[in-house]
């Protein structure tokens, strides 16, 4: 377990509720995990192409 989490940080922050909840409906219509929609976004935003 120790290995798997080499390389990875925590990142959490305190969002409005409502917020979270139409979040996560949307990622559920598009099929998406909340880990790759926030991967996808910051690799927007520091410019990392996959």
């Amino acid at each position: 377990m120790k290995k798997r989490r080499e390389g990875k940080k925590n990142f959490s922050a305190l969002i409005d509720a409502y917020k979270v909840d139409a979040m996560e409906k949307r990622l559920k219509e598009k099929n998406k995990t909340k880990t790759s929609w926030l991967e996808e976004k910051i690799d927007e935003e520091i410019g990392e192409q996959k």
